[in-house]
């Protein structure tokens, strides 16, 4: 596969959109390591291997365990190794990225509710779908590890 275009010439002000939510997410109420999973694990959902990529590093310079990085696919299946809230997340993550399949569920949103404020919730989902769109725009532009968004 051959990068289709560059998409800081091609679309700048999309780009800087872009960017802009990252600026947002980096002051974020959320942990940094909860904003790691959430990439990480809707970018295996949506076979991103760029994001993975760059994730996965990232998230093991700030501390991350490579043992919860390599769990992160079968997360349900798994005792001990996220916390109740970081489970929670990884649902809010999978309903948000499939969501053509039902969306975010009222269960989940009220889970949630126990453990988090509606501004750490709307910062869960503006990382859930910041991650989604970086996703979208790597896969359709062809991205491959190694080469530059920009």
């Amino acid at each position: 596969m051959q990068k289709r275009f560059n998409m800081k010439e091609v679309a700048p002000q999309a780009l800087k959109a872009m960017i802009a939510l990252e600026t947002y997410l980096s002051r974020a109420s959320i942990a940094h390591t909860t904003k790691e999973l959430i990439k990480i694990r809707a970018s295996q959902i949506n076979g991103c291997a760029y994001c993975i990529n760059i994730h996965t590093a990232d998230a093991i310079k700030n501390g991350e365990t490579t043992q919860r990085i390599f769990l992160l696919n079968a997360w349900k299946e798994t005792e001990g190794i996220y916390t109740a809230e970081e489970k929670l997340v990884l649902s809010i993550t999978e309903e948000i990225t499939l969501i053509h399949h039902n969306g975010l569920s009222d269960e989940t949103y009220a889970n949630a509710l126990q453990f988090f404020s509606e501004a750490q919730i709307a910062d869960i989902i503006t990382a859930v779908i910041t991650i989604n769109l970086w996703n979208r725009v790597v896969l359709s532009t062809h991205l491959q590890i190694g080469q530059s968004l920009a």
